[in-house]
């Protein structure tokens, strides 16, 4: 129905806490520390539980569709079975015909408004996710950046190069893992608005 959308593309995106933590020290004397955030996505437990609940909520939304889904392909099959044969003129002439025509018009109408309904609260639900992550994902920063006594954090996406000794993505997910193994994420709703 729709595709849930790469966690890690949409942390990319939805990752806009600043990784500064600490003010920029003067050049001189300045510490740096790299994390790779699309790493502590994909290997934190945290990351990980995120994209299972996720995938859980998209399974849900696609099961809550099929029926609709199913009933709209029999009926159009029903129809073409119907019209098969049939002149333009003979279906225009058809009452009966086009009354059930534009019943099924109406009902792939609203299959198709309750399917972009889900794909909004998937991705809604998935910026919610990403935002209580990042809630989690701020203290251990901050954590890493009293231990490591860095000054910057930047990402190793933004860095051309990074030995290892500057690199704690490892510290970040272990920090993280201990601190925030779950997230809680709930199915979020689009507001009902009264039909017209």
């Amino acid at each position: 129905m729709f595709p849930v959308k790469s966690i890690l593309s949409a942390f990319a995106l939805a990752f806009t806490a600043p990784l500064a933590l600490a003010p920029v020290a003067s050049a001189q004397g300045t510490n740096v520390v790299v994390i790779d955030r699309i790493q502590i996505v994909a290997q934190s437990k945290a990351g990980q539980d995120i994209r299972t609940k996720i995938q859980g909520i998209e399974t849900a939304m696609q099961t809550e569709l099929k029926p609709a889904a199913e009933k709209l392909q029999a009926d159009g099959t029903a129809i073409e079975t119907k019209t098969q044969g049939m002149t333009p003129e003979a279906m225009r002439a058809d009452a009966a015909l086009k009354t059930e025509v534009e019943a099924y018009a109406r009902q792939a109408n609203e299959f198709n408004r309750d399917r972009q309904i889900a794909a909004n609260e998937l991705a809604l639900t998935e910026r919610q996710a990403l935002a209580e992550f990042n809630n989690a994902l701020v203290p251990v920063l901050r954590q890493v950046v009293t231990e490591k006594g860095a000054n910057v954090i930047l990402d190793k996406s933004s860095v051309v190069f990074v030995d290892e000794a500057t690199d704690v993505t490892a510290d970040v997910i272990a920090k993280l893992d201990a601190a925030t193994p779950t997230i809680n994420v709930v199915r979020q709703k689009m507001p009902t608005q009264p039909q017209q």
